[in-house]
């Protein structure tokens, strides 16, 4: 029987790691924090200083091969970050001026694609959209934000890891969008096993630490509900707005509600909904079928005075290319279905438009 996996056998494992040009190891200076242990999967924080951060691969690298190496691990996930200790007096900031950690700016727009629960197809509608505003001749990003279940990988046909340049991450070259996803850093198959302070620096990580190039638009496919990513997205990077996706039927409508709400508390502008899945089409007759109800989300945006971007059928090329790596409208850009991807994405430029407006007043019965 395996022995027991604790704290104090995995700071053990990493003094044998040595801090470059320090008198000391990993295990000894308190830069390991967060330890998280879950059966055999492991994962922890590694905060170092600045000055060795060009190290920060070989210390990851060091760390967890020391950590593989206790009886019973079967993965190590890490998260390295670099950050100056606080000044005693720090100088004051101006109200004109927020520091560098208030506000970070990844792009010219950066608009949060999200849902009030899974499984209503938004990460499939944030790429799509990200391809259509892509058409429109803007400069966009993608980035997976969902660090429990990314999907960006699959949806993008690739799982590589990023290279780096001067301490940043490369998004990669996707469907001619710059993109990123905690996934390209894990294993495929490992799972995410962080709590609520790992997930926010992983968050920021994404927006400051990526050499985001030139954006006009960062498309920001957010996990579903309302937790800590929204929070930290909402409070670091300065959204534009907010596309709520949901199906037409009325329990995914009250979690959309839910999300709306959310924004609403946290000041984003809410650009308009999606309803997905809104009809079936028989490819063999047809014969069209409302498997989820239909025009739920339609009356739901009336109901809240929201624009309503558009209706996504539920049909089998979405779901196959998506599946494929191959997003429709890359794949099959003249089809109907990549159209009114592109409608809805002309819709959502038409909000950005018109500016930053008030959160709309929610009517809960």
């Amino acid at each position: 029987m395996p022995s027991e996996i604790t704290e104090q056998k995995i700071l053990q494992a990493l003094k044998s790691v040595a801090l470059p040009h320090q008198n000391t190891s990993l295990g000894e200076a308190g830069a390991v924090s967060g330890i998280v242990i879950k059966g055999g999967n492991v994962g922890f924080t590694i905060e170092i200083a600045p000055e060795i951060s060009a190290e920060a691969e070989n210390i990851k690298k060091a760390a967890k091969k020391a950590v593989d190496a206790i009886e019973g691990v079967v993965s190590v996930t890490i998260l390295m970050t670099a950050h100056r200790p606080a000044e005693a007096n720090p100088p004051r900031q101006s109200a004109q001026t927020p520091s560098r950690d208030e506000v970070i700016r990844p792009a010219d727009q950066v608009i949060a694609v999200a849902s009030g629960k899974g499984g209503v197809g938004k990460s499939t509608t944030a790429i799509n959209l990200a391809l259509a505003l892509a058409n429109t001749g803007k400069k966009v990003g993608i980035l997976d934000a969902d660090i429990y279940g990314p999907s960006l990988p699959r949806l993008l046909g690739m799982n590589k890891k990023p290279e780096t340049e001067n301490n940043k991450l490369i998004p990669l070259d996707a469907w001619g969008l710059q993109a990123m996803s905690i996934g390209f850093l894990i294993e495929e198959d490992a799972p995410t096993i962080w709590r609520g302070p790992m997930v926010m620096s992983a968050v920021q990580q994404m927006l400051r630490d990526v050499a985001w190039n030139g954006l006009d638009i960062l498309v920001v496919d957010m996990p579903p509900g309302t937790g800590d990513t929204q929070l930290t997205l909402s409070q670091r990077a300065e959204l534009a707005g907010a596309v709520i996706v949901s199906t037409p039927q009325d329990l995914a409508l009250i979690d959309a509600r839910k999300g709306l709400n959310m924004f609403k508390r946290v000041d984003v502008p809410v650009l308009g909904i999606i309803e997905n899945m809104s009809h079936f089409l028989c490819p063999s007759c047809g014969e069209r079928a409302d498997i989820f109800g239909t025009g739920g989300a339609e009356t739901e945006a009336r109901r809240l005075n929201l624009p309503f971007l558009g209706a996504v059928p539920l049909h089998m090329d979405i779901r196959a290319t998506s599946d494929a790596g191959t997003p429709i409208v890359a794949d099959q850009p003249n089809s109907p279905h990549a159209k009114i991807y592109q409608d809805i994405a002309n819709n959502i430029l038409e909000q950005l438009a018109k500016g930053k407006r008030a959160a709309p007043k929610l009517v809960m019965e």
